[in-house]
């Protein structure tokens, strides 16, 4: 893998929803009885693993964040995938989701990037799992249980949340002392990389320097850091050029950015993984006046058709676009989400919209005809970001995995 030169200029990021070849038609659609799933493209996925891993240096291998169920699409099939395609290294959050992997038969390390509880040692070493060592103490708490563990230790250069203070030289020397933990990795995290402007970017180069000249002490006393990771999706898009062991793309992986609006310095074209569907229940008149859902917080003012859908917040569909200008994808046309989202179903105005039915396909993020939605729309419109659009998205919404 060939090293990449960072140009001076920015680059938008190219998008692309279609799931299929040119010219094949294939919607991958569960039977009738489901009532919203997600369509996962793992050609996609592949893409985006491929055009990320392109711009590290040589020697630089992706480790995948597939905490919080892989941000929504699945962590089994995910990783799995993943893991079938030659890919050894991966990230989660808490220790559930490291057995899990386990117990689906995940190969290669599995770093936990979050606090595990002491009294879970003995799981961590029974399914192979790599801790992150949060502080020294916490260190110390692992290394009186006697019992054999790797760890990454986690350096603190400026985000305030876990890891010990890059500062503090002697507690992170001090961490490759016990003789129970073995430290196979070193790492830290960026709060700013998602930011070009001048405050952004010096705070950022000064978390790198920090980081660096902790990793160099450790090299100056004489011992092995391990594997030394410090970026993250927006990390690697704008600075592609640091040389470490390993890079942990989350959101970029799932073919998004946390903004669709942030500018990145290197052109990738990210594929978004996952289009979210349901299904229209039923269709009716509501003359003006009657009002629509809970509240009667939408009263046409002109006789409309309504189309009922078999998807609601508890399903990941954020209440807010009741009142946000929420819109659905419906024969090819924008609808419009009236009245206040429900638990399990939403209503659109199809008034506009000729021949729809009950079970019409709803798209909420994907493409129908010409017409998209994109979680960074949806997003935009809750003042969030992509990152906890797709995440959470529900269990029962059930995930289809195409090619």
């Amino acid at each position: 893998m060939r090293a990449h030169r960072l140009r001076a200029e920015t680059f938008p990021v190219r998008w692309g929803y279609s799931l299929t070849s040119p010219g094949e038609k294939r919607e991958a659609r569960p039977s009738l009885s489901h009532r919203a799933w997600a369509e996962i493209s793992l050609d996609h996925l592949r893409h985006n693993a491929a055009e990320l891993q392109r711009l590290l240096p040589s020697g630089c291998r992706l480790m995948a964040v597939v905490k919080a169920n892989a941000y929504g699409h699945g962590i089994t099939e995910i990783a799995g995938h993943l893991n079938r395609s030659g890919m050894d290294s991966f990230a989660v959050a808490e220790i559930g989701e490291g057995i899990l992997l386990r117990e689906q038969g995940i190969q290669g390390e599995i770093l936990i990037l979050g606090y595990t509880d002491p009294e879970r040692a003995a799981d961590l070493a029974r399914y192979h799992l790599t801790q992150t060592m949060v502080s020294l103490e916490y260190g110390q708490a692992l290394e009186a249980l006697g019992i054999d563990l790797e760890v990454h230790v986690k350096i603190d250069t400026g985000m305030n949340r876990l890891g010990v203070p890059h500062q503090d030289t002697e507690s992170i020397l001090r961490c490759y002392d016990f003789v129970n933990l073995r430290v196979t990795g070193i790492f830290s995290h960026l709060s700013m990389s998602d930011g070009l402007g001048p405050e952004e970017t010096e705070f950022t180069r000064r978390q790198i320097a920090q980081f660096d000249g902790v990793v160099a002490q450790i090299k100056k006393a004489g011992i092995d850091p391990g594997l030394v990771h410090l970026q993250s999706s927006y990390g690697m898009l704008n600075y592609p050029e640091l040389r470490y062991d390993r890079a942990r793309p989350g959101i970029a992986l799932y073919g998004l950015l946390s903004q669709e609006g942030d500018a990145v310095r290197c052109q990738a074209e990210l594929r978004p993984v996952l289009a979210l569907k349901a299904t229209v229940t039923q269709v009716k008149e509501v003359q003006a006046g009657q009002p629509v859902g809970y509240g009667r917080r939408f009263v046409p003012e002109r006789d409309i058709r309504i189309a009922t859908v078999s998807i609601g917040y508890a399903d990941g569909v954020p209440r807010m676009l009741s009142d946000g200008g929420g819109q659905a994808l419906i024969r090819g046309k924008r609808a419009s989400i009236i009245g206040s989202i429900c638990m399990d179903q939403l209503t659109v105005d199809v008034t506009g919209i000729d021949g729809v039915r009950q079970g019409d396909t709803v798209t909420l993020i994907g493409q129908d005809g010409d017409e998209q939605i994109t979680a960074g729309e949806i997003a935009a419109r809750c003042r969030t970001v992509t990152n906890e659009i797709v995440s959470r998205i529900g269990s029962r919404v059930q995930r289809i995995y195409v090619e």
